[in-house]
């Protein structure tokens, strides 16, 4: 006996179910001397800017930091 194979189902064009994909949320954008907390690093300043990245100066330490920038808020 062969196992049922799954049918793939028609989209009604009017449907709510049909679920149409978010567009990603922007990527954030930081300027020089942007103040800035981390999860992990704590307080910062935004001392360079690069096109897929950024350099925060935590005090002690500076760190490059690549977008997407989700452990990173704008304060």
């Amino acid at each position: 006996m062969k196992p049922a194979r799954a049918a793939s189902r028609r989209t009604l064009p009017g449907s709510p179910f049909n679920r149409t994909e978010a567009p990603p949320p922007p990527v954030e954008q930081y300027v020089l001397n942007d103040r800035v907390t981390h999860d992990k690093y704590g307080l910062g300043m935004v001392i360079g800017v690069e096109e897929t990245a950024v350099v925060v100066d935590f005090g002690p330490q500076q760190v490059r930091i690549a977008a997407p920038y989700a452990k990173m808020t704008r304060l």
